[in-house]
């Protein structure tokens, strides 16, 4: 197997994303080494994108998509409009509706922050935060409001076990810094059901102090894994959070618990290791020294001999299979990096304390082709996988069906640029309805959800 796969290679090799993926949840592992290696056709053999009339979404024939919610339009509250910079989100369960909760990556300079519900905010300076919505079987919104506000740069996060959002700060700015009133780059926990549950935001602080991206947890331990996404030398650490109330239930991780950040024995950068299934075994988790980053940031702070282990762009983030998986979106050696790839994904199994690379996206061989700088991926409910590009030029959504083949199922439409030199916002927070009906998924700028449906079952 060669050290560095191109695109057209690469999601080839996703084939083993078969039928046993997200129903069952039983899969040896995300990227096979035996899937086929045939050429990835443009369409997937399901036909091609079809242009949009409206100049919204491209889709698949079959498919269609409902505008849930724009940015600058009236939040359905009457609290002010929709908050800009549409980024991670989740699906909750609510009988026949389903309720979303949607983070807003907003720095000081955005032109729609989230209202600051002042029962609701953390900072009134700051102008990020999330919205939560109610939707019926048919996609009607029926509430939208403010869920959390005065957090900064909500980028992404995860869901817990027991059903509430973990909304992530890619923030480090403290109390005085930027123009906040306080201390950023923490963890929230967000109710989607009750706001009520959501008055006067705790940060939970035991969770470390650092620029977040995003959360998994595993609901056997309780255990959370956490990415950094630092934007510059050193880049980020990959972290365990260990609570001291395991599967507690909501609030239970401001009861606190032990941060640790992962050492790879001889990796000092995930960068370097370019061959798919390379594995690493005696992980070692090394205790944060000092998590609140009081003077020192995390990742610059002393682990010890031997170091710790950085990566740059650690974004997208799940758990499965028994392992969680992340993502290191690029790597660059003029920014740092030790080595180059376009994108790697790699998986934690807690069980065998091993680490393994399961692909490493290589050149940019076609910019119309999927594979450069991943940032969201999420498993397909009827088996395969979606990834959501965040490169240059076009920006899609790519499907890898159960027979390893490869299709674009969404091409962002909504030109940012000019004629002469256009420019498209990435997709975020893809996500799926619990029936597997329904994707919903955002485009970052202008900042726009989408409820997809279609032919999911037969692809």
């Amino acid at each position: 197997m060669t050290a560095r796969l191109n695109r057209r290679s690469l999601l080839s090799r996703a084939a083993a994303l078969g039928a046993s993926t997200a129903v069952l949840g039983t899969v040896d592992s995300l990227f096979a080494g035996h899937a086929a290696a045939a050429e990835i056709a443009r369409d997937g053999g399901y036909g091609p994108l079809l242009p949009d009339p409206d100049g919204l979404l491209d889709l698949r024939r079959g498919f269609r998509y409902t505008v849930i919610s724009r940015e600058g339009e009236p939040l359905l509250s009457g609290e002010g409009p929709v908050p800009g910079r549409h980024d991670g989100m989740a699906a909750f369960p609510g009988g026949p509706n389903t309720f979303l909760v949607r983070n807003h990556e907003n720095r000081m300079d955005t032109p729609h922050p989230v209202p600051a519900i002042p029962e609701l905010t953390y900072d009134p300076a700051a102008k990020g935060g999330c919205t939560a919505m109610r939707l019926t079987r048919s996609h009607q919104l029926v509430a939208e409001e403010v869920a959390i506000a005065g957090t900064a740069v909500n980028c992404a996060g995860g869901p817990t076990p027991w059903n509430t959002w973990l909304t992530c700060e890619e923030a480090e700015e403290k109390a005085g810094e930027g123009g906040y009133t306080r201390d950023h780059g923490f963890v929230f926990e967000v109710d989607p059901y009750d706001m009520a549950r959501n008055r006067d935001p705790h940060p939970l602080t035991a969770m470390g102090r650092f620029q977040h991206e995003a959360v998994a947890i595993d609901p056997r331990t309780g255990i959370v894994y956490e990415t950094e996404d630092a934007f510059e030398r050193p880049f980020g650490l990959y972290y365990r959070f260990l609570p001291n109330k395991p599967k507690g239930g909501h609030g239970s991780l401001r009861a606190g618990g032990a941060l640790e950040a992962m050492r790879v024995p001889g990796v000092p950068d995930l960068s370097v290791v370019q061959e798919p299934g390379a594995c690493f075994e005696g992980i070692e988790w090394v205790p944060v020294p000092d998590p609140l980053a009081a003077e020192t940031p995390i990742r610059l702070q002393d682990f010890g001999k031997g170091g710790i282990t950085h990566a740059q762009k650690l974004e997208g983030h799940y758990w499965g299979n028994g392992s969680v998986y992340f993502v290191s979106s690029f790597a660059q050696v003029e920014e740092g990096s030790a080595a180059e790839h376009n994108g790697q994904v790699w998986r934690y199994d807690p069980e065998r304390n091993a680490l393994t690379l399961e692909v490493i996206f290589g050149p940019k061989i076609d910019p119309d082709l999927p594979g450069e700088s991943p940032d969201n991926i999420a498993l397909y409910p009827h088996g395969g996988l979606l990834v959501c590009e965040d490169g240059e030029g076009a920006q899609h959504v790519f499907g890898v069906d159960r027979r390893g083949e490869v299709y674009a199922l969404a091409r962002n439409r909504q030109n940012i640029g000019t004629e002469a030199e256009p420019a498209y916002g990435e997709f975020a927070g893809v996500t799926f309805s619990g029936d597997g009906r329904t994707l919903f998924v955002n485009v970052y700028n202008p900042g726009t959800t989408f409820a997809i449906t279609g032919p999911w079952r037969k692809h």
